[in-house]
């Protein structure tokens, strides 16, 4: 069974480089049971309002055993919160997850929505080289949720599947699809291959990369993908973000952006 190992929020605001000036990425775990509402956890906040948070990016999620993965790569500990992720996790597999899935943590009631794309501040918050063409690469990205239904969850919590979408579309086949990387096979995959896309961020820190021509996406691949979300999305079956509508209507019109 899948269990909630920490909830993390806030734990202090740091200046930042980026053009809100503070970064709220500092999440830290905490004791006891925590709200959890529309607009993420009770106490919890983002600096950068434009690019993160949000109904449609509540809460992130992020695994252990990914988490597992960059120690070994970083050659340090991934503590839980260091990510900025508010939820680790234990025995799901967070980057499979399939977009409207909807997960039981607690009391409350999340339901998968999009990855997590690195951005800039990201980056400096690892202090790591080339950190996002790294994180990107490996496609072990989390993943935001909505909340369904507010509640209260804390570490120890069970988190349990109890509705996963026919359409398939996980989040590491949206996050492949669109920037050409290697889908991964689970948990413990994700080695960078050699060859993957260079990826650059754009100027600023909004969570937009761009891809090469060697790494770029495959338009058939990737609208195929989009084709399914919108087809689930207009029968009721999941409701997409704001966000991930607009990038499939996008992409099933073969535009790929950013």
């Amino acid at each position: 069974m899948a269990e909630l190992l920490a909830v993390c929020r806030v734990h202090v605001l740091h200046p930042d480089a980026g053009t809100v000036g503070v970064t709220a990425i500092d999440k830290r775990p905490v004791d006891g049971r925590v709200k959890v509402r529309p607009l993420g956890l009770y106490a919890d906040v983002q600096a950068d309002r434009a690019n993160h948070g949000g109904r449609d990016q509540a809460v992130y999620a992020y695994a252990q055993e990914d988490a597992d993965f960059w120690s070994a790569e970083l050659g340090r500990e991934v503590t839980p919160g260091l990510f900025g992720e508010n939820l680790r996790t234990r025995g799901l597999d967070v980057n499979h997850a399939v977009i409207g899935e909807r997960w039981r943590v607690g009391t409350a009631l999340l339901e998968v929505t999009q990855p997590r794309v690195p951005c800039q501040t990201f980056g400096r918050r690892l202090g790591e080289q080339r950190w996002v063409r790294r994180f990107t690469q490996a496609n072990r990205t989390g993943a935001y949720l909505r909340v369904i239904e507010n509640g209260e969850i804390g570490a120890g919590d069970t988190v349990e599947v109890v509705q996963k979408p026919a359409h398939g579309v996980t989040v590491a086949d949206w996050f492949a699809g669109r920037y050409g990387v290697a889908r991964g096979e689970g948990p413990t995959t994700g080695v960078v291959p050699e060859r993957a896309a260079d990826l650059a961020p754009v100027v600023g820190d909004a969570a937009t990369l761009v891809p090469d021509e060697k790494g770029a996406p495959d338009p058939d691949t990737l609208e195929a993908l989009a084709q399914r979300l919108l087809n689930a999305h207009a029968a009721g079956d999941i409701r997409l973000s704001v966000d991930m509508l607009r990038r499939t209507e996008q992409a099933a019109g073969r535009a790929v952006v950013d």
